[in-house]
C-alpha cells in the first residue's frame, strides 16, 4: 500500500491527503463557530434574563430587607408579572432563594418555603455574579427539579437592595435552548458553507499549482532518467572501449616486437645475404689479385663475370633496403584529407607494382585528426600490399563512404581467398596490425573471404572519433 501511494504523481498524492485535512479542518472549524455562537447567545440569554430580574423581579424583592419571606399576594404578583410579560412568558422556571438556601418564591408552588442543597452556580449568585450555562439533565434531574426537558438553559443571577446594593437574594431561571441550537445551527451551516467555499477554492488554487509542479518534476524525471539511462551506456561503451584498448595495448606490444623481428629477418635474409655474398665476392678478387701481382701472372678471365656479380648483388641489397625504408617511413599525410590520403596510397602501389586499382571515394571533406589518417593510411597500404602479393593479377577495387555516422572503408579483390583462422594460428601480422590499429580508435575490422571467389576488408570508424582533435 505504501509503496502504491509513492508510485503515485504528486498532485495525486496532494489529493489524498490534503482532501481529508481540509475536510476535517471546515469541521472543526464550523464546530467551533457554532460553539462560540452558543456561548455568545446563552450569555446574552443571561443578561437578558438578568434584566427582567433587575426590572420585575428585584423591585418586588426589596421587601426582604425588611421581612424574611414573602407575603401570599406578593406572590400573586409575581406570577402575574411573569405571565404578562413576553419575556416572562419565554421563562420555564423561576426560583427565588435567600442566602440560606431557602425557596422564597418558584413558579412551582410545591417547593417554596424548602430548604435546597446550595449548588455552586447558585453561591457564584449569591456572591454576586451572574452565570448562564446549558444544563444537560438526567431522568432523576427532571424529577427532581420538577421539569420534564433534558435540556435547559440555567442562569443564576444576585437580587441587590436598590440603596446599599447588597445581595438580598439570588434568581434562578430556567429557559428553552430553542433558540440558542437555531442560531448555532445557523451559524454553523453558514460557517460550514463559507469555509467550505473558501476552503475548496484554496483546494483548486493548490492543487493546480502542485499538478503543475507534479507536471514538470515528471518532465524532469523522465529527463533524468533518459540522460542517467544515456550516461549508463556510455559508461558501458566505456568500460568496453578501456578493455578493448587494454587489450589493443597488450597485443600492440607483442605486434611491435614480431614486427621488428620481421624486418630483422627481412634484413637478414634479403640485403644481409647480398651483401654477404657481394664481400665474399670481393675477398676473392683480392686474394686473386694479389696472387696474380705477386706471381706476374695475367688476371683470370672470369674476374669481370665475378665484379659483374658483385655489383648486382649489392645493387639487389640497396634496393631491397630502399623498399624496406619506403614501407617504414611515413610520408607527409598531415594535411591530406581522407580522399587524398587514399588517392595516394592508390598512386604509390601503382609505382611499386603497376597494379591499376578502382578507387571510389566520399567526395566529402571530412575532418580528421593525424591518428585516424596514419591508421587509413597503413590500411590501406598493407591491404593492397597483401592483395598484390596473394592476388596480384586479379581486379582490386577500394571504396570509401560515410554510413550512419560512421567512415566505412573496403578493399576487395578476386584473388583466391584463404581460411582466416590458419592466418590467424601462422600469426600474420599484416592483419593483426589492420585490426590492432582500428579496434584501438574505436571501430570495427572484418574479413569476408571464400576459397576460390575473394577477399574483402571491411572497416568502420566513427566519424566523431575522427573528428577529435590529437593531444
Amino acid at each position: 500500500m505504501k509503496s502504491s501511494f509513492r508510485r503515485l504523481s504528486l498532485s495525486k498524492q496532494f489529493l489524498i491527503v490534503s482532501f481529508p485535512v481540509i475536510l476535517l479542518g471546515s469541521l472543526a472549524i464550523g464546530w467551533w463557530i457554532g460553539n462560540q455562537v452558543k456561548e455568545s447567545v446563552m450569555q446574552r440569554m443571561g443578561s437578558v434574563a438578568a434584566m427582567f430580574v433587575d426590572s420585575f423581579v428585584a423591585p418586588q424583592m426589596q421587601i426582604l430587607s425588611q421581612q424574611a419571606e414573602l407575603s401570599a399576594e406578593q406572590i400573586a404578583d409575581l406570577n402575574k408579572d411573569i405571565k404578562e410579560t413576553m419575556l416572562g412568558q419565554k421563562i420555564i422556571s423561576l426560583k427565588i432563594w435567600n442566602k440560606q438556601g431557602r425557596v422564597l418564591f418558584s413558579t412551582d408552588p410545591t417547593v417554596i418555603g424548602k430548604t435546597l442543597p446550595i449548588e455552586k452556580a447558585l453561591v457564584a449568585a449569591i456572591n454576586g455574579e451572574t452565570s448562564s450555562e446549558i444544563d444537560i439533565r438526567t431522568e432523576a434531574d427532571q424529577l427532581r427539579h420538577g421539569q420534564p426537558m433534558p435540556r435547559l438553559i440555567e442562569t443564576y443571577t444576585p437580587i441587590r437592595e436598590n440603596r446599599s446594593g447588597r445581595v438580598i437574594a439570588a434568581a434562578e431561571l430556567y429557559q428553552q435552548p430553542d433558540e440558542i441550537d437555531r442560531l448555532a445551527t445557523a451559524a454553523q451551516l453558514n460557517s460550514w458553507k463559507w469555509v467550505g467555499s473558501i476552503m475548496s477554492l484554496m483546494y483548486l488554487c493548490l492543487f493546480i499549482l502542485v499538478r503543475r509542479g507534479s507536471k514538470t518534476i515528471d518532465a524532469q524525471r523522465a529527463e533524468l532518467n533518459k540522460k542517467i539511462g544515456e550516461l549508463t551506456s556510455l559508461n558501458e561503451q566505456n568500460l568496453q572501449l578501456q578493455e578493448r584498448i587494454i587489450k589493443a595495448a597488450e597485443r600492440s606490444t607483442l605486434l611491435n616486437e614480431d614486427f621488428l623481428q620481421r624486418v630483422s629477418t627481412d634484413i637478414h635474409d634479403g640485403p644481409g645475404q647480398d651483401l654477404g655474398f657481394a664481400l665474399m665476392q670481393i675477398k676473392n678478387l683480392e686474394d686473386t689479385l694479389l696472387e696474380s701481382n705477386t706471381a706476374g701472372r695475367p688476371v683470370p678471365a672470369d674476374w669481370s663475370n665475378r665484379l659483374t656479380q658483385t655489383k648486382a648483388a649489392i645493387e639487389s641489397a640497396l634496393k631491397d633496403l630502399r623498399a624496406l625504408s619506403a614501407n617504414i617511413e611515413l610520408p607527409d599525410i598531415a594535411q591530406l584529407s581522407i580522399d587524398a590520403i587514399a588517392q595516394r596510397v592508390v598512386s604509390d602501389h601503382y609505382v611499386k607494382t603497376g597494379v591499376v586499382v578502382e578507387l571510389i571515394t566520399t567526395k566529402q571533406d571530412i575532418p580528421a585528426s593525424f591518428r585516424n589518417k596514419v591508421a587509413i593510411y597503413r590500411l590501406l597500404q598493407e591491404s593492397l600490399a597483401n592483395t598484390y602479393r596473394h592476388a596480384h593479377d586479379t581486379p582490386c577495387r577500394v571504396s570509401l563512404k560515410t554510413m550512419s555516422n560512421a567512415l566505412v572503408v573496403e578493399i576487395s579483390d578476386k584473388g583466391p581467398g584463404f581460411d582466416p583462422q590458419v592466418a590467424l594460428k601462422k600469426k600474420r601480422l599484416g592483419l593483426i596490425g589492420m585490426r590492432q590499429r582500428i579496434e584501438v580508435l574505436g571501430g570495427s575490422f572484418q574479413i569476408i573471404t571464400t576459397i576460390g571467389i575473394g577477399t574483402t576488408i571491411l572497416v568502420s570508424l566513427p566519424l566523431l572519433d575522427l573528428e577529435l582533435d590529437d593531444e
